[in-house]
């Protein structure tokens, strides 16, 4: 798949984040759980809980300067179902593949849908709307796309391993289609590690809550 192809079905991505932590990002980037947790320099079990293990709740991470991290839970993984579903991966190793992205949802629709599940309709998040020319103009080389939600084992999950994300240019998206029986093929798309750029490539930013979503931040794209 093309990057102007991408841009064309998707011309803006849209990343879920914690509510207030609009202001860190901006200044450190928009960080992987595996970027964060070499940000605080964390080993041993302390690590391997937050990079390995399905998080029950989000988990708060602060600087001795006070600056605030949040790794958000991954309250749809359930590790019974993901372990019967992973096809050449064990759980730690998908979680730790997981948790070494940065994710984002190719529709505004499907951020929406997110926003309205059981554990966070009645929370406020931030909403970063990214432009996607801006995102591969700077990080194509580094962005995959998958045909399934990743980071959930609802329902009937489909089968999953290092497979499941596949670099852009070579996305087969009629294939997708027929395996998934969508029409749009592209579930989630990922760029590993970081985007430390982030404010280069945002259009807006949002505050979502119950009521909505308000801007807080217009990129002037």
């Amino acid at each position: 798949m093309r990057p102007d192809e991408l841009v064309a079905r998707h011309p803006h991505l849209y990343h879920m984040a914690a509510d207030g932590a609009w202001p860190n990002i901006l200044r450190r980037g928009l960080l992987s759980t595996t970027a964060i947790l070499d940000l605080f320099g964390l080993t041993g079990d302390r690590r391997r809980m937050l990079e390995q293990e399905p998080r029950r709740d989000s988990v708060v991470l602060q600087t001795d300067s006070g600056e605030r991290f949040v790794l958000r839970d991954q309250k749809p993984l359930h590790p019974g179902k993901l372990e019967r579903c992973l096809i050449g991966m064990t759980v730690p190793e998908w979680l730790r593949l997981l948790n070494g992205k940065v994710f984002f949802w190719p529709t505004r629709k499907r951020c929406e849908q997110l926003l309205a599940a059981r554990a966070y309709r009645l929370g406020a998040h931030t909403v970063i709307e990214v432009d996607t020319v801006a995102l591969l103009q700077q990080h194509a080389r580094r962005v995959s796309l998958s045909p399934i939600n990743a980071g959930s084992t609802l329902h009937d999950p489909p089968r999953r391993g290092a497979f499941t994300f596949v670099p852009l240019a070579d996305a087969d998206l009629d294939a997708w289609r027929t395996t998934t029986g969508r029409r749009r093929a592209i579930a989630e798309v990922a760029v590993d590690y970081a985007v430390l750029d982030i404010g280069a490539v945002i259009r807006s930013v949002f505050r979502a809550d119950s009521r909505g979503w308000t801007r807080i931040w217009d990129g002037g794209r």
